[in-house]
């Protein structure tokens, strides 16, 4: 079986992890082992630190006793284990603040000098381009970016050669790329990054050959990875979205003399499809590229924000999540549990359309993941059962607002003489119910905080996304009385409401609480600790529930 590989690039690449994360979460990926590498210019992006602390929370969900990470699990919540791996290029040393200086032009002979000033002043304005500050990202210098990236790697390659002082980040990316070596011909890398911007766009085109480089280097040219047969694939993620257009007075610093312009995006997109499809080194280095694009105008994600400065980097830039990083993640599911497709000397390229009407989407299960061995089924029970538990913790247990949450079930469960989950701790339902408001919403007082599922819904409403809009509240009342057992569009899918006496409805929430006490983990769920069979516990009395025939 292939090893499978995730590598996030830049913000947009934050992002997309953070939606492939949460595929992990509602257990799309059972039984498998995914490395993930987070490669960013920028350290302190508030997106990469978002997804980071997502990862490391999920590690801690699956964390039993002293196995760190926990091991992968099938047919349950959280199923897949995850391995982190971080690293950054360094732009914060003295004499690596611009190009200027980490190219060291000023270095040589005067010959040397000149020769050198001469050939960067050819390619790379020299005002500008030049000198404007590297440590938030390459902001749409693809030309520059993409060349400080590769250079960037082989850099650390070079320094773990020889030794003595690499640093954490450095040693990181090491134990990322050797898993890829060991794996050969039966790794999977899937690359998450948009192509209009300046970080991920920068790093697409050059990262295989960068990774295959940097073993030569480090292994003294001893080993290789060969790109002919290794599987590599990546999305093609076009404009989806603009912000503040930078004033006179921002570039008015040096530092800041470039900022990338969204009303260039566009045209950034155009100019990078036509790269990708005639560049021969991409062809060669890549097996399918999935071409996702936004096709309706795209959303300003700073509006309603004072001031005119655009937001380069650094930890303010938390931008909020769109149904196209989900698009990508899902893209990610499709390289990985297909077959087929690896065999050709070109990259191919996939795309797909959803219905669209009235300038309103309509997004079915299937759009996401296909029903192929009806993964669109399994999409769609997964994804709800989660909503669901998540609905029930946060309203009915009062998660979102401080109470019990995930605890109220181990209460029900004593209350009904059976304490096999009795040891699991406070701590360890908190942690979970912080994943559920990371993944649905929470109350920042009386303020109503979106998470993931509700920011990705908000891109496409009043479209249909998946659930029925009810399943969508937003205020404490409207929650407190969610039906929980009626979140999809197709009503085969409710929970029944059997036991209710006399015709009278609205006891579904009772009749899964039956399903849940007369529930058990199984065997082929490969769980073991208490904590691992009280979420299989809980997935099989919803996924019962909702009536899906997944056998």
């Amino acid at each position: 079986m292939d090893k499978l590989f995730i590598i996030a690039i830049g913000g947009t690449g934050m992002r997309c992890l953070e939606s492939f994360t949460h595929l992990c979460a509602i257990g799309m990926f059972d039984s498998r082992e995914i490395d993930l590498l987070t490669l960013d210019t920028d350290q302190s992006n508030g997106n990469k630190a978002k997804v980071e602390q997502q990862v490391q929370l999920y590690n801690r969900i699956k964390t039993s006793g002293t196995i760190a990470g926990g091991t992968p699990n099938a047919n349950t919540f959280f199923s897949a284990k995850l391995n982190l791996h971080r690293y950054y290029t360094n732009y914060s040393g003295v004499g690596r603040e611009n190009f200027k200086n980490i190219s060291k032009l000023s270095s040589g002979t005067s010959e040397q000098q000149k020769a050198n000033k001469l050939l960067s002043d050819l390619f790379l304005d020299n005002t500008t381009v030049q000198e404007f500050g590297l440590a938030h990202g390459y902001r749409a210098q693809t030309h520059l970016g993409s060349m400080l990236m590769y250079h960037g790697i082989i850099e650390t390659a070079r320094n773990l050669a020889k030794g003595g002082n690499v640093e954490p980040q450095e040693r990181e990316l090491d134990a990322f790329i050797s898993k890829i070596e060991a794996a050969g011909a039966n790794a999977r890398v899937f690359i998450f990054g948009s192509i209009f911007g300046g970080t991920g766009a920068s790093a697409i085109p050059v990262l295989p050959k960068a990774l295959q480089d940097f073993v030569t280097i480090r292994s003294g040219g001893k080993s290789s990875i060969d790109l002919s047969s290794a599987k590599f694939g990546s999305t093609l993620l076009t404009e989806y979205f603009t912000f503040n257009k930078p004033d006179n007075k921002q570039k008015s610093n040096k530092e800041n003399s470039i900022i990338a312009d969204s009303s260039f995006f566009p045209l950034n997109s155009q100019a990078a499809l036509q790269f990708y499809q005639s560049d021969p080194t991409v062809q060669k280095s890549y097996k399918i590229l999935y071409h996702i694009g936004w096709p309706i105008e795209s959303k300003k994600i700073d509006a309603g924000t004072s001031g005119h400065e655009t937001i380069t980097g650094g930890a303010t830039q938390k931008n909020p999540c769109h149904i196209t990083e989900l698009i990508c993640a899902c893209a990610a599911y499709d390289f990985f549990t297909r077959e087929t497709g690896f065999d050709g000397a070109k990259a191919e390229y996939l795309f797909k359309a959803v219905g669209f009407n009235n300038n309103t989407f309509n997004f079915s299960f299937n759009d996401f993941v296909g029903n192929t061995n009806k993964a669109g089924d399994t999409f769609a029970n997964r994804l709800g059962a989660f909503f669901s538990l998540a609905h029930i913790c946060l309203a009915k247990n009062g998660a979102a607002e401080g109470d019990n949450g995930l605890k109220g079930f181990i209460s029900q469960f004593e209350n009904q003489a059976i304490s096999e989950y009795s040891s699991i701790t406070d701590a360890e339902c908190s942690e979970i119910d912080t994943y559920f408001k990371d993944f649905t919403y929470t109350f920042d007082n009386e303020r109503f905080v979106p998470g993931w599922l509700y920011q990705v819904r908000n891109t496409v409403a009043p479209g249909n996304f998946m659930f029925d809009s009810s399943a969508f509240p937003d205020s404490k009342p409207e929650l407190r009385n969610i039906d929980v057992g009626a979140l999809f569009l197709d009503k085969k899918h409710h929970w029944s409401d059997a036991r209710s006496i006399r015709n009278i409805t609205g006891n579904r929430y009772e009749n899964f609480v039956g399903k849940l006490i007369n529930s058990s983990a199984k065997q082929d769920q490969k769980v073991s600790t208490p904590k691992e069979k009280f979420l299989a516990h809980i997935y099989n009395a919803l996924s019962d529930s909702q009536n899906f025939n997944l056998n």
